[in-house]
């Protein structure tokens, strides 16, 4: 099912993009819709079935895949809103809903992937299509944010890149070469302890240009500013789970060797500074979508404390990451109808929204 999947969203994507007739659009939209919650439901009924050798449904996968399903929905309703009201030429159209497909399934893919290097590979797809979201209205801010975010970005794969020829330099010891997830959790007290410290380092560095920590934190604020509101929901939400996941995964790997407390302080130091950071710019901020971005990385941070801080807080920061997933991609939705009645992003130019738009302004308390 997990190869029916991604060969059937992937070519979706492709017709999406050569395509140029609306109603076609839409029909092509839905059957991504009923491909990707046949796909869900499946993984639901197959916990903790292997597929393809590369593909596992366990309990995290599955939940934030549910969680993608739920939000791929509202987002695509809002972007076809938005491009209509835009009056965006078909060739934009098609381009966007393309890239919005392909990073939709790469970032399911990843979530389900048992092994380092194809979450890696799927990591490098989200870039790229994200980078076409980003560019979508095609102007020089636009396109600064598309490079800053691309740069960065590529950056970050070579790190983990890096991070996984160390993890394979660890599992020699052990006498093995299988990356899959489950097999390094079956092999990690055999791990060389050396070369695990240089892999887990890289790979949680690169990987935070996804999840959105301090170092690499940076790659998100411009890309969320400057791409369309439901796409910027989409980055904000199911796109930083899946950094979450990648990290999360690793981690996991070195709780069961003698590094555990050692993770624990990594952890623990870029979540604090994460929050530190965002915290001092969200009082400096008044562009709503930078403050809704930074806010964003203050989430995560508060979310790997909870990972640092182990036991209960494991589940603590799983039930903050799928809240702040369906919290934060509203309030992007929501965005767009601010906008729409203020064609401002400044928040001091953004009142009186009780009286012009009182349905609003519930959904906007609602989301809250």
């Amino acid at each position: 099912m997990t190869g029916l999947f991604l060969t059937g969203a992937y070519t979706i994507g492709g017709l999406l993009f050569v395509n140029r007739n609306k109603r076609i659009n839409s029909l092509l939209l839905i059957a991504y819709e009923i491909l990707l919650w046949g796909f869900t439901i499946f993984a639901c009924f197959n916990y903790k079935h292997t597929e393809l050798d590369y593909f596992a449904f366990d309990s995290l996968g599955i939940l934030l895949l549910i969680t993608l399903s739920i939000i791929s929905i509202p987002a695509l309703i809002h972007s076809h809103l938005y491009i209509s009201r835009q009056g965006e030429k078909p060739q934009s159209r098609s381009i966007y809903f393309a890239a919005m497909v392909v990073l939709l399934t790469s970032i399911s893919a990843a979530y389900l992937a048992n092994h380092i290097a194809v979450v890696w590979i799927f990591a490098e797809l989200t870039t790229l299509s994200a980078s076409a979201l980003i560019y979508h209205h095609r102007n020089k801010l636009a396109l600064e944010g598309t490079w800053k975010y691309v740069f960065i970005c590529a950056i970050s794969i070579s790190l983990v890149f890096v991070g996984i020829l160390f993890l394979s330099l660890s599992l020699n010891q052990a006498g093995d070469k299988d990356l899959s997830f489950a097999n390094l959790m079956a092999h990690s007290q055999e791990l060389n302890p050396f070369w695990l410290r240089l892999a887990f380092l890289f790979i949680f560095t690169g990987f935070t240009a996804k999840i959105g920590l301090v170092p690499m934190y940076t790659a998100g604020i411009d890309a969320k500013d400057k791409a369309p509101g439901p796409a910027a929901a989409i980055l904000s939400s199911v796109l930083m789970n899946m950094g979450f996941v990648a990290i999360f995964r690793t981690y996991a790997i070195l709780a069961h060797t003698s590094l555990y407390h050692w993770a624990n302080t990594i952890i623990f130091v870029a979540a604090i500074l994460s929050i530190f950071v965002a915290t001092v710019y969200m009082m400096k901020v008044m562009n709503i979508k930078r403050m809704f971005a930074y806010s964003s990385i203050e989430h995560m941070g508060i979310v790997m404390l909870g990972v640092a801080a182990g036991g209960i807080g494991f589940y603590a920061a799983i039930l903050h990451v799928i809240l702040h997933s369906f919290v934060k991609s509203s309030l992007f939705f929501q965005y767009n109808q601010v906008y729409r009645v203020f064609q401002d992003k400044n928040i001091y130019h953004s009142g009186t929204t009780s009286s012009i738009t009182p349905p609003g302004l519930w959904f906007f308390f609602l989301d809250l």
